[in-house]
C-alpha cells in the first residue's frame, strides 16, 4: 500500500481560500445578480469615456465585492460597489453623500427602481438602454419580476472565487509588457477576464451575441488577442477559460496543462473546471499552468513576437535589493 499524502499547512491554507460553490446550487441567485450587475455596469457605460475594446464599461474586484471604480460625472465623480460582505450596493458621490441599496431577495424591477431612486437622491442622472445585453430573453429591467433570488451565502462565496481568480490573473498579467487589459469583470457575459494582444489587427468579428449589436463585438475583437478568465458557469463549480482570436491553425490540438484542462469544440476555447483547481495539491500552480500553456498555444502558433511582448515582473528586484544594502 502506498503512502498517502498529508496536506501541509500551506496546502491546507490554499485550499481553504478556494471555496466550493456548485453552479446548480445558486443558479437563480447568479441569474438575478447578473441582471443587477448589468444595471450598475450600464451606469458606468453611460458616463465613462470610450476606451478601446469597451474597457471603460467593466467592474473590478475589491476587498468586499465588485466596483465600478470612479466614474466621471459633471465636475466630479461617483462610484458604485456591490458589497458582498455586508450585502448592499453602496453608491458614493464626490459631493460627500452616499446611498445604499440592500442586496436581498427582490426582483430585478425592484432593485432597478431602488437604484435609480438612490442615484436621483445623489443628483446623478443616467441615460442607458434599460434592458440587458448578451442574454435571451432580454427582459426590460423595470418589468423583470422573474429574477428575484438572492442567497447571501452564495453571493459571498462567488466573490471569494473572484478574489482568487483576480489574484492569479493579475500575476499572469504582470508578465506581459505589450498591450494587455486590466483584470476586469464584464457584466455582459458575467465573467472575469484579462486579454493580451499581439499588436496586429484582427479580421472583422462576425458578431452574433444575443441582444448585442455586431458592432460591439467588432470593437471588442478588433485586434489579435489571447484572452483568459473565469466564468461562473460550465463545469460543476464554474470554469476557467482561454481562447484566441483569430484562432491559429492547430490551436485546439495544442497540448495544455494541468490534467483536466481540455479544448471545448462547443465553446471554441480551452476550459479548466474550477473544481479541478480547487482540489489540486497546489491550486495556484495548477491555474498558472493553464494560463501559461494556453497562452503559449496562441502566441507560438500565431507567431507572436514573444521576446518583445513578455518580461519578468521581478526584473528590478535584484537591483532594488542591492540599493537597500
Amino acid at each position: 500500500m502506498g503512502l498517502q499524502h498529508s496536506p501541509t499547512a500551506s496546502e491546507s491554507s490554499h485550499r481553504a481560500a478556494w471555496p466550493s460553490l456548485r453552479v446548480a446550487d445558486w443558479t437563480e441567485t447568479r441569474d438575478t445578480l447578473h441582471m443587477w450587475t448589468q444595471i450598475v455596469g450600464k451606469l458606468r457605460l453611460a458616463h465613462a469615456p470610450m476606451v478601446n475594446h469597451w474597457w471603460q464599461v467593466t467592474l473590478y474586484v475589491t476587498p468586499r465585492g465588485l466596483t465600478t471604480s470612479s466614474v466621471p460625472y459633471g465636475d466630479g465623480a461617483f462610484d458604485a460597489e456591490f458589497d458582498f460582505v455586508d450585502h448592499r450596493l453602496v453608491i458614493r458621490s464626490s459631493e460627500g453623500a452616499s446611498r445604499d441599496v440592500a442586496l436581498e431577495p427582490k426582483s430585478v424591477a425592484t432593485f432597478y427602481a431602488e437604484t435609480m431612486q438612490a442615484l436621483g437622491a445623489l443628483g446623478i442622472q443616467a441615460a442607458f438602454q434599460r434592458r440587458p445585453n448578451e442574454v435571451e430573453p432580454s427582459i426590460p429591467f423595470a418589468e423583470d419580476e422573474q429574477h428575484r433570488s438572492y442567497d447571501a451565502t452564495a453571493a459571498h462565496l462567488f466573490w471569494r472565487q473572484l478574489l482568487q481568480a483576480n489574484r492569479l490573473l493579475g500575476r499572469f498579467r504582470a508578465e506581459f509588457v505589450g498591450k494587455v487589459s486590466p483584470v476586469h469583470f464584464f457584466w455582459g457575459a458575467m465573467d472575469l477576464a484579462s486579454t493580451r494582444f499581439s499588436g496586429r489587427a484582427a479580421p472583422t468579428h462576425p458578431g452574433g451575441a444575443p441582444n448585442c449589436g455586431d458592432w460591439v463585438m467588432v470593437e471588442g475583437y478588433s485586434r489579435e488577442l489571447s484572452s483568459c478568465g473565469f466564468w461562473p458557469g460550465g463545469g460543476a463549480e464554474g470554469a476557467f477559460y482561454s481562447y484566441a482570436y483569430p484562432e491559429p491553425d492547430g490551436f485546439a490540438a495544442h497540448p495544455v496543462r494541468p490534467d483536466g484542462a481540455y479544448y471545448s469544440t462547443e465553446n471554441g476555447q480551452f476550459l479548466l473546471p474550477y473544481e479541478t483547481v480547487r482540489t489540486a495539491r497546489d491550486p495556484d500552480h495548477a491555474l498558472m499552468e493553464f494560463l501559461h500553456t494556453t497562452y503559449e498555444a496562441a502566441a507560438d502558433l500565431g507567431d507572436w513576437d514573444r521576446a518583445t511582448l513578455e518580461s519578468d515582473p521581478r526584473r528590478w528586484d535584484r537591483t532594488a535589493s542591492r540599493a537597500d544594502q
